[in-house]
C-alpha cells in the first residue's frame, strides 16, 4: 500500500500557544508555523521530529542539485484519507528554513560563509494542526506499510489526550508577559551592534543609487545586520515576539542548537494540490502612529507614494517572470495589486501574483525558480544580489531566506525571513533592509531599517535604537485592510 495521509479531528479547540508549551516547548527539532494570536483563517501546524526522523542539513559548499534531491527523495507520491478536506494542503512533510546564501550558490552569484545551516529541515511524519477558520484541531500522520503503525497508533492516542488535558482555550495570553511592545528585560541593556552603522549605510544607499544610474539595476534591497550579545530562552522571546508583533506567518523553528523566531508577515511561496501558486511581495513601508488621525495620513502616504510603488511594481514583474518559467502559458495573474496592509509597527505595500505550475513541475521546481524571492534581493535578480554581496560585506544567512513545510502531498507553505531573530550558540542576530531606488531619501531609508528592527532588539533587551522624525510605533490588531486607489497594471513578462 502507498503512503497515506490521514488525519482526525479532536472534540475541542485548544490554543495553539498552550498546546505547543505542553507538548514539544523543549523539542530538539520542532517547528511551530504560527498563524497568528488572534488568526480568523489560515492555520498554524506544530511539527516534532521523531527520533531518526529525516534531515536534509546543507552548508554553503553543499551543491544545490544535491539538497533539491534529498528533498524531492520523501515528496513522492500519498493518497489521502477520505477524512481530509479535498482542497486542502498536507502538513506533514518536511519543516524548516532555506537561507539566503542557499539561494545565491544556486543561481550562481557571490555568497558569503554563514554560521548557521545554509538549509535544514526535518521530515515530520505526524503533526497537529489548527484550523483557525473552522476553529478545530486535528491530528495529521502519513500511514506507510514500511513504518510502524502501532507506534504511529500510541501517538495518536498520546497526543490527544495531552491535548484533551491542556487547559484553556486561547482566550486570554498564556502566560502574565504584558501586551504590546516588550520593555527591555535587563537593567543594562545588551550589547548592540550594526554591521553597517547610519554614515557607512548612506554612503552604500549612494553607491546604490550610482547602480541604477549606470543602468545596472532598477531597484535593489540593501541590508543591514544587528548583533545582540544575548542568549535567552528560545521560546521565552519567541513568545515575548508574538506578543509584541502579532502577524499571520510567524514561527518559531529550532534544529538543534539554532533557533529561528519569526514574526514574519510576508508569504514567499503557496503550492496548492492542484498547481495553483501563489506569492505575495511586500515592498513599501510607514510607520504607525498612537494618533489615529497621523496613522490614517501615514497610510494615505504610502499608498500615493511615487517611489512605493515603483518599488513594488518593480518587484511584481520580477515575481512574475519568476513564476512564468515553470508556470503554464497564460496562466501568470496579478489579483491584488498595491494594497495596503497594517500590522502593528508599520503599514506595508502588498501585491498578490498567482500561476498554474506546469505539467510534470513540483513545487519544489517552484522554489527553485522563484529563491530568493524578488522582494529580498532587486532587480534584476542576479545583477542585483551580485552589487549587494559586493556592499553588504557578510551574509545575511537564514534572514532573506524562506521558512515553512513542504509538504508530502507536494504542496508548499513558505514565509519570507524577515521580521526575524536568529538564535546560535554565539548570540542573537537580526536583519533588516529596505528596497532602494533612484528615489530613495537616505535619511528616510536608515529610519525605515530602525522601524523594522525596533521591536526585535526589544525582545532581545538590546540598545533599541531611537526613530527620528517619525511617530511612535504601537501595538494594534494584525488585520489586512485594501487601498482604493486605482491601480497601475503590471508591464507584460519580458
Amino acid at each position: 500500500m502507498p503512503r497515506r495521509v490521514r488525519s482526525l479531528t479532536l472534540p475541542e479547540w485548544r490554543d495553539p500557544e498552550l498546546v505547543f508549551l505542553d507538548l514539544a516547548d523543549d523539542a530538539r527539532r520542532v517547528a511551530w508555523l504560527d498563524g497568528g494570536r488572534d488568526a480568523r483563517d489560515g492555520r498554524s501546524v506544530i511539527a516534532v521530529a521523531v527520533d531518526g526522523a529525516p534531515v536534509v542539513v546543507a552548508s554553503s559548499n553543499d551543491h544545490p542539485d544535491d539538497v533539491y534531491a534529498a528533498l524531492g527523495s520523501e515528496l513522492g507520491p500519498v493518497e489521502l484519507g477520505d477524512e481530509l478536506d479535498p482542497g486542502g494542503r498536507a502538513a506533514v512533510g518536511w519543516h524548516g528554513w532555506f537561507g539566503y546564501e542557499f539561494g545565491a550558490r544556486t543561481l550562481g552569484v557571490p555568497a558569503s560563509d554563514s554560521e548557521a545551516p545554509a538549509v535544514a529541515f526535518f521530515l515530520a511524519d505526524r503533526v497537529v494542526v489548527f484550523e483557525h477558520g473552522a476553529h478545530t484541531v486535528r491530528l495529521e500522520w502519513i500511514e506507510d506499510d514500511a513504518g510502524d503503525a502501532g507506534a504511529v497508533r500510541d501517538w495518536v492516542r498520546a497526543t490527544a489526550s495531552a491535548i484533551a488535558a491542556t487547559e484553556g482555550d486561547g482566550a486570554a495570553p498564556a502566560s502574565s508577559e504584558p501586551e504590546g511592545e516588550p520593555a527591555t528585560y535587563v537593567a543594562t541593556p545588551a550589547d548592540t551592534r550594526w554591521r553597517h552603522d547610519a554614515d557607512a549605510y548612506r554612503r552604500m544607499i549612494g553607491e546604490c543609487q550610482a547602480a541604477i544610474v549606470r543602468g545596472d539595476a532598477y531597484q535593489l534591497c540593501l541590508t543591514n545586520r544587528v548583533d545582540v550579545d544575548a542568549s535567552p530562552d528560545p521560546v521565552a522571546a519567541y513568545l515575548r515576539l508574538r506578543r509584541s508583533s502579532p502577524s499571520h506567518h510567524g514561527g518559531f523553528v529550532r534544529f538543534d542548537d539554532v533557533a529561528l523566531l519569526s514574526a514574519s508577515p510576508e508569504q514567499f511561496l503557496l503550492v496548492e494540490r492542484d498547481g495553483t501558486i501563489a506569492t505575495k511581495p511586500m515592498k513599501g513601508t510607514r510607520p504607525r502612529s498612537g494618533d489615529p488621525a497621523t496613522d490614517l495620513a501615514l497610510r494615505a502616504e504610502l499608498s500615493a507614494s511615487e517611489k512605493e510603488r515603483a518599488e513594488n511594481l518593480m518587484i511584481v514583474d520580477l515575481m512574475r517572470n519568476d513564476l512564468g518559467r515553470i508556470a503554464e502559458v497564460g496562466s501568470v495573474q496579478v489579483p491584488s495589486l498595491l494594497e495596503v496592509e497594517e500590522y502593528p509597527h508599520v503599514h506595508q505595500l502588498v501585491s498578490t501574483v498567482t500561476a498554474r505550475l506546469r505539467h510534470p513541475l513540483t513545487a519544489l521546481d517552484a522554489v527553485r525558480s522563484a529563491f530568493p524571492a524578488g522582494s529580498m534581493t532587486g532587480a534584476p535578480k542576479l545583477s542585483a544580489m551580485t552589487i549587494l554581496h559586493g556592499l553588504e560585506q557578510g551574509p545575511r544567512g537564514v534572514y532573506s531566506g524562506a521558512f515553512g513545510c513542504l509538504g508530502a502531498d507536494g504542496t508548499a507553505d513558505l514565509a519570507m525571513v524577515i521580521r526575524s531573530i536568529l538564535l546560535t550558540p554565539s548570540g542573537a542576530s537580526i536583519g533588516t533592509g529596505g528596497g532602494i531606488t533612484a528615489l530613495s531619501d537616505p535619511d528616510e531609508e536608515v529610519e525605515e531599517t530602525r522601524v523594522k528592527a525596533r521591536a526585535l532588539i526589544a525582545v532581545l533587551g538590546g540598545e533599541v535604537p531611537d526613530i527620528d522624525h517619525l511617530p511612535d510605533a504601537i501595538p494594534t490588531a494584525d488585520a489586512a485592510a485594501p487601498d482604493a486607489n486605482a491601480h497601475r497594471p503590471p508591464r507584460p513578462i519580458e
